[in-house]
Parts: structure tokens; C-alpha cells; sequence
């Protein structure tokens, strides 16, 4: 009667274990179920840029127009209103009002820190989904801010044009948001550190509103991103993406 008894609940044990394991999700599932939330093909943002460094304290706010690999900021703070940034795929420039000045970005400079930001040109250039950009392997689970989180480890896959070679990433086991990044080079450096700070459900999507980045090869720095609002799949206006439309 033990011996049934015992038989009995291991087999119960054991089908426990058996769904979890067949439940549970694998590494690019979990990235694909971020990507639903994170990647969008058209959106309209209001949004700012809070740069301090060490005590200076800078606000930058901007338009930002965004439809597949395309994107326009607009900026509107008055040190730099009409600034505008234009990527087009691969390509990026920079349109000053002042000098009436079109400056296209490229080579090293795209790994400086965009407006005197932690975040650099280059970060602005990948708007391809993850599951495109990296090979990622769930490594862990953790809480971080309270928050049980999966841990994954993302590798650049072959012959893709990335800002990091190796990410490190904190997402949400219940709302699949990225929460941390940790960002190396090839060398096993660590780049930058990226920790969401604020998410919210919009329509049928979790979404990072606000995002701190830290550059760690300076010093007493940081750039806080602050997303005041964002409409997905608005109408943009035709030719908004067009070196025309800089000047």
C-alpha cells in the first residue's frame, strides 16, 4: 500500500515536471514575444533627453518619426530647435538650421554620443527586430526591481552590421519588456549599461516609456530617454523621409 502510495505521487512529480519543462519557453520565443511588444513599422513619438554630466544637466526634446527602417527626430528645445536627424536604412544625416548645413555620419563617427548623449549615432541605425540582429540562449532567471525577469545572452549573428557584439538582457517574464542591457564589444568589454525605468501598457502592448543609458567608457555620465507619448501605425506625411524635407 506505501509502495502504491509512493507510485503514485512520484508519477505525479514527475508529470509536474514533464509540463513544466514542455511549457516552458524557449530563448528565441521569449526575444520574438519582445519584439511583438518593443518593434513597431510606423510610429509617431513626443519625446526628451535628459543628458547630465557630472553637474550639467541638459534637456533636449524632440518629433520623432519612425516607419520601418526609416526615421526623422525633429528637435524643438530652443539651443537646437530645427535640428533635424534623418536615417534612411544604413544612412544617416544630420541637418543644422543655423549654418543651413546637411552633414551626412559616418565611419567612427557614428559611435559618438549623439547631442553630447550616452546614446551614440550607431544606436540610433538598428531598428531591425532582435530575432534578426542576434543568436540569443536563455542563461538564467533573476528579479531585478522586484520584477522576475529571464536572462538572456544575445551573439550578433554572422555578416549583420551591429552597435555591440555580445547583449545581455533582463526581460519581463510577465509583460516581455527588455527591463537591463548590458552592451560588449568582441573583446568582452562592457560598453554601455541600458535600464528601463518605466513601462506601460498601451493598446495590446507593453512599452519602455522611460530608459537610462550609461556610457561606461565615460565618466559621470548618463542620458535619460523620456517618451511623453507615442502613437503606433499613425499616417505620416508623404516625402517625410526625403533629404528635400531637411532644409
Amino acid at each position: 500500500m506505501k509502495r502504491s502510495v509512493v507510485s503514485f505521487f512520484s508519477l505525479i512529480a514527475v508529470s509536474i515536471i514533464a509540463n513544466l519543462a514542455f511549457s516552458a519557453l524557449t530563448a528565441e520565443e521569449i526575444i520574438k514575444r519582445r519584439d511583438d511588444n518593443e518593434h513597431y513599422d510606423t510610429a509617431r513619438m513626443e519625446a526628451e533627453m535628459i543628458i547630465v554630466n557630472r553637474n550639467r544637466k541638459l534637456t533636449k526634446t524632440m518629433t520623432i518619426y519612425a516607419q520601418d527602417d526609416n526615421g526623422l527626430a525633429v528637435f524643438s528645445n530652443p539651443r537646437d530647435r530645427g535640428t533635424k536627424f534623418l536615417k534612411r536604412g544604413d544612412d544617416l544625416w544630420i541637418f543644422f538650421p543655423e549654418a543651413e548645413d546637411l552633414v551626412k555620419i559616418s565611419g567612427h563617427m557614428l559611435n559618438q554620443g549623439m547631442m553630447g548623449s550616452d546614446f551614440s549615432y550607431q544606436d540610433m541605425l538598428e531598428s531591425d527586430k532582435l530575432t534578426d540582429l542576434y543568436r540569443f540562449t536563455l542563461i538564467g532567471e533573476e528579479n531585478l526591481a522586484g520584477r522576475p525577469c529571464y536572462v538572456l545572452e544575445g551573439i550578433a549573428r554572422e555578416g549583420k552590421q551591429v552597435s555591440y557584439y555580445r547583449r545581455k538582457s533582463w526581460v519581463d517574464r510577465e509583460r516581455f519588456v527588455g527591463l537591463k542591457e548590458e552592451l560588449y564589444a568582441q573583446s568582452g568589454r562592457l560598453l554601455k549599461v541600458m535600464t528601463v525605468t518605466k513601462v506601460e501598457k498601451l493598446e495590446d502592448r507593453w512599452y519602455p516609456m522611460v530608459a537610462v543609458m550609461e556610457d561606461k567608457l565615460r565618466k559621470d555620465t548618463r542620458t535619460e530617454f523620456v517618451i511623453k507619448s507615442i502613437e503606433f501605425n499613425p499616417k505620416l506625411p508623404a516625402g517625410i523621409f526625403t533629404l528635400e524635407n531637411l532644409r
